[in-house]
């Protein structure tokens, strides 16, 4: 087999320095899983589930928080605009350009936007329509307030639709966040996602009339302790009450009344969000800029990774024909304790993330040491080890388990770079910085996703084509063998 290099590349040791990774590296890492799941059951009253949760401001404290104002919102715009335009750069005829375009120009619009958007929210049946006809007839807002009405959250649809409903949301300038009782999970869960995105919330109690005077109080204390304040309670259409008058001649009559709806508290919080019409206006405009550089992002993010698969797989191979050529024991491959240089440029450069080459050799030098500290090379090894041995003829050949192992580790680390590099701001121009925790964390991430029994099956049958091309494979009676 020939390999032909285009460049000097430090050839000795090439991804044979990626070391152990430590067999207890699962128990230190920790996955976390954020689920927003569509639960039915209600957790009435406060006994029924514990929580705990940092202390949060009510929305005027929250939105008074903020460091916001016309100058930051277009420097926001500002960054959105040189993703799109390095994602113009690498990708002229890229197919998102063109809406990524109309939205940036749209958030400069929104600057100026004199109507505030409110959208009202919440589960099936607690009475947002009733509440918005009930606050558009007394609460003067035609001129310069938009009540929005989003689809019922926490339906049992199975099609995502409650994020669909948050992503709209999310475009509102604040949010009306009705329930009828105690909070369910689905509930508090939906208040943090909004809380997290720094979106004004008011949550409604609607139709407190239906509980007993001591129940709609301690439901409503319930509320305030667990969201911290900003509750008010409602009932935007009562229920009628019977009312009997007895007349002079002994007669009695009886109707029922319908009470005026009682929303003086939600009147006054409105009132005094819409005092801050401006900066409100300008924290969505910045909450938006900032959804579309991160779509953007991604888009540019998949076109490099596009052109860094063949740089990864070139070097893997180079890495592969190295130790096959010349097999040395496990000690002798941790004495090398290097990644190639090369390819942390040739990477870097894609990422905008410039190195010469001492910076590589020493983002090399530190990748080696982390991966000597997680002992990779050992579980590696001992898996590509397992996956040869049902067949002896492969497995005896010389470095065969040295060969495939140093392309596999060298495919792990390259992985691994580009990863992190995708987690650091767009047009950095150095790569001396590395966050030696982060990138620990992302070593461990990629060489867990890359751990799967079928893809490593996989992986040393791409190898073995290329170390050993004479052996080729056959069925036998299902089973897979190889001969020479």
């Amino acid at each position: 087999m020939v390999v032909k290099l285009q460049r000097p590349i430090l050839v000795g040791g090439l991804g044979l320095s990626f070391s152990l990774w430590m067999l207890d590296s699962w128990h230190d890492s920790i996955v976390q899983v954020a689920e927003f799941g569509l639960l039915s059951a209600l957790a009435v009253g406060g006994g029924l589930w514990l929580f705990r949760q940092n202390h949060s401001k009510d929305s005027l404290e929250q939105l008074d928080s903020m460091v916001v104002d016309r100058a930051t919102v277009e420097s926001a715009i500002a960054k959105t605009e040189t993703v799109i335009n390095q994602l113009a750069q690498e990708a002229a005829n890229h197919t998102a350009l063109e809406t990524l375009r109309e939205q940036v120009a749209q958030l400069l619009l929104e600057l100026d936007r004199q109507e505030i958007k409110v959208a009202v929210t919440g589960g099936k049946s607690v009475g947002k329509s009733t509440l918005i006809q009930v606050l558009e007839q007394n609460v003067e807002t035609r001129n310069f307030v938009s009540l929005e009405e989003t689809a019922p959250l926490f339906r049992e649809t199975g099609d995502n639709s409650d994020a669909a409903v948050l992503a709209e949301v999310a475009k509102s300038d604040f949010v009306l966040f009705l329930t009828n009782g105690d909070l369910t999970d689905s509930e508090f869960q939906a208040l943090q996602q909004l809380k997290a995105a720094n979106q004004p919330t008011i949550l409604v109690l609607n139709k407190q009339d239906q509980y007993l005077a001591d129940e709609s109080a301690s439901i409503l204390l319930s509320l305030k302790q667990r969201m911290q304040g900003n509750v008010v309670a409602t009932a935007a259409s009562p229920i009628p009450i019977k009312v009997r008058k007895h007349e002079a001649d002994g007669s009695v009559q009886e109707w029922m009344e319908q009470p005026a709806p009682n929303i003086q508290q939600l009147r006054g919080q409105l009132g005094e969000l819409l005092q801050q019409g401006q900066r409100l206006v300008w924290v969505t405009t910045m909450r938006k800029a900032g959804l579309l550089k991160a779509e953007a992002k991604n888009w540019l993010n998949g076109t490099r990774r596009d052109r860094t698969t063949p740089i990864i797989e070139q070097y893997q191979w180079i890495a592969a024909a190295a130790a096959f050529a010349n097999p040395v024991p496990a000690l002798d491959i941790l004495a090398t304790a290097a990644i190639n240089a090369q390819m942390v440029m040739d990477l870097g450069n894609i990422y905008q993330q410039k190195f010469s080459l001492e910076q590589a050799q020493t983002v090399a030098g530190t990748m080696g040491s982390l991966m000597l500290k997680l002992g990779l090379v050992e579980l590696s090894t001992k898996a590509i080890t397992t996956v040869l041995k049902s067949n002896a003829v492969t497995f005896v050949a010389g470095g065969v388990v040295q060969g495939v192992s140093a392309a596999y580790l060298t495919r792990v680390a390259g992985l691994s770079l580009i990863e992190y590099f995708q987690q650091q701001e767009i047009a950095m121009d150095s790569g001396t910085g590395l966050n030696l925790q982060n990138l620990r964390q992302t070593l461990q991430k990629v060489f867990q996703q890359n751990q799967q029994i079928g893809y490593l099956q996989g992986f040393v049958k791409q190898g073995m084509k290329r170390l050993l091309p004479e052996v080729q494979p056959i069925e036998v009676v299902g089973v897979e063998k190889f001969v020479g």
